[in-house]
């Protein structure tokens, strides 16, 4: 197998200028303007604008059904009928196609999971291998290894001949989550984490959200658990029928007993 190089970046960030604003926010990683969708004749997402700044972790909060998971979609470029404005690091990204915007470096881990169960645990990992990356600033980035997952993610440091299909629920969303991370990506877009795994596993994913931040990686988070996404996020955005109704930190959300009743049923 070919060595990556170390210095590789997407070429849908390759060659001119970004487009959008003319000198976009450096700290701005993800900045989402107006975003709309529709799945056939229904109208999802209604004029969305929100931004994820480097060293986040931000929520996506709603009841099922308020938007969240199509959010994160459409801004993966698998939604087809969309309108508005998606940038990632400065670079219009509105009409790549997902392969493209993986390889810039933004991160999906589905709420669905979606691993290869044919496939053992460490050549799932080696599915999701990309090239190491520089910041964006041109610092060297030190790349996501099985070793380096392993220590993250210690159950499967134990399995790592498994097969997918022999694994639990909650193990299968560790993989996942490492096989993302083995693209390097600045950004990882969290689809729903503590949704039907054990509470032991939920415990898990709050640690490792808490390392990921600490290792430099920001994260766009759909939840409904109110409880985890104090524990893990900066900010939060609530979605109700396709619409924004709260933004603003999590303290915010937490004191304002009026959102939570009206969007969070709590």
């Amino acid at each position: 197998m070919t060595a990556p190089r170390s210095d590789r970046r997407s070429p849908l960030l390759q060659g001119g200028a970004p487009r959008g604003p003319a000198q976009p926010d450096p700290r701005v990683l993800l900045d989402v303007r107006e975003l709309s969708t529709w799945y056939g004749a229904a109208h999802i997402l209604f004029d969305l604008s929100f931004e994820v700044r480097a060293g986040e972790v931000v929520a996506l909060m709603g009841r099922n059904g308020a938007g969240k998971s199509t959010t994160l979609k459409a801004v993966m470029g698998m939604v087809e009928r969309r309108r508005g404005q998606v940038s990632f690091l400065g670079h219009d990204i509105s009409r790549a196609p997902p392969h493209a915007i993986a390889s810039a470096g933004l991160g999906y881990v589905p709420e669905d999971r979606r691993i290869f169960t044919d496939l053992t645990v460490l050549e799932n990992l080696e599915v999701g291998r990309q090239p190491a990356r520089t910041s964006p600033d041109g610092r060297p980035l030190e790349p996501w290894t099985p070793d380096r997952l392993f220590k993250l993610f210690p159950n499967l440091g134990e399995m790592p001949h498994r097969p997918g299909g022999r694994m639990s629920g909650g193990e299968q969303q560790m993989l996942t989550v490492a096989r993302t991370l083995m693209g390097n990506p600045y950004l990882v877009l969290l689809d729903e984490p503590s949704e039907g795994v054990a509470p032991v596993i939920v415990e898990g994913m709050v640690q490792m959200i808490h390392e990921l931040k600490a290792a430099g990686v920001s994260i766009l988070l759909s939840e409904q658990n109110l409880h985890f996404a104090e524990l893990v996020s900066d900010r939060a955005y609530v979605l109700e029928k396709g619409q924004i109704r709260f933004q603003g930190s999590m303290q915010q959300l937490a004191a304002d007993d009026e959102v939570r009743r009206a969007y969070l049923s709590v």
